[in-house]
């Protein structure tokens, strides 16, 4: 079975500051993948690399089957790979369904459009209930779920998360997670970038410990989660 998403060798730099040194993994639809590590170990690099944001210097971006690496960015959404960022980038002075209106704008099925915009509010109705507000007004873990529901609207076969949970108190964080496992089980193909690996590696299938642009451990989410090296590095534990 072909992967959804093939990484091979990728590597990215800075300048001569090489910031992603030849990982390789891959992603199977249906999947929730997710890379953890501390800040400054690539992670976020490499979700940029993917959307098209930044140009690899070496390795392969195969997704569906299709090279990515010299693909701009509009055409990679276009393709169905979304991009939740880092900070959420949200447009604070549009409303939020002027927001989710904007991660469909490659799309031209009003019908289709109005469908997905009512799943972002089944999946978080506050979003609904506040509809015509300014996005900027919203809390921290209300604009994760408008970044989220954003980046949904594109009908992604493959969602990239990028710190989803970071800054949030800890009941907004468990709502976040709970919604990766609903999006999960509704058949949505999930790469997550999360600082808090116990979230991460609890609901993953497959996670891959990186460190200083390297991938140092692979393997399924609960095998991690128990390993003695992981547990110490990354959970807090003796």
């Amino acid at each position: 079975m072909t992967a959804l998403l093939e990484v091979e060798d990728l590597r990215v730099a800075y300048g001569k500051i090489e910031a992603v040194k030849g990982i390789s993994f891959s992603v199977e639809a249906g999947q929730v993948v997710t890379l953890i590590g501390t800040n400054g170990a690539g992670k976020t690099t490499t979700l940029r690399t993917l959307s098209g944001l930044l140009r690899p210097i070496g390795g392969r971006i195969l997704f569906d089957g299709k090279p990515l690496e010299k693909v701009p960015a509009h055409k990679i959404v276009a393709l169905g790979l979304a991009h939740s960022p880092e900070g959420r980038h949200i447009f604070p002075r549009l409303t939020i369904e002027e927001n989710l209106k904007l991660g469909a704008y490659l799309r031209k099925d009003a019908e289709g459009i109005a469908k997905d915009i009512q799943r972002a509010y089944d999946l978080f109705p506050i979003l609904g209930e506040r509809k015509k507000q300014a996005a900027g007004t919203l809390s921290g873990g209300e604009q994760q779920m408008l970044a989220m529901g954003r980046a949904l609207m594109s009908q992604p076969k493959l969602l990239m998360l990028d710190e989803p949970s970071m800054g949030l108190s800890p009941i907004m964080m468990q709502k976040i997670m709970q919604t990766i496992v609903e999006l999960k089980a509704s058949g949505t193909t999930i790469l997550l970038v999360e600082q808090n690996a116990q979230a991460a590696l609890s609901l993953a299938d497959q996670g891959h410990v990186m460190e200083i642009g390297k991938i140092v451990l692979s393997g399924p989410g609960q095998e991690l989660l128990h390993d003695e090296s992981v547990r110490k590095a990354y959970l807090g534990e003796d």
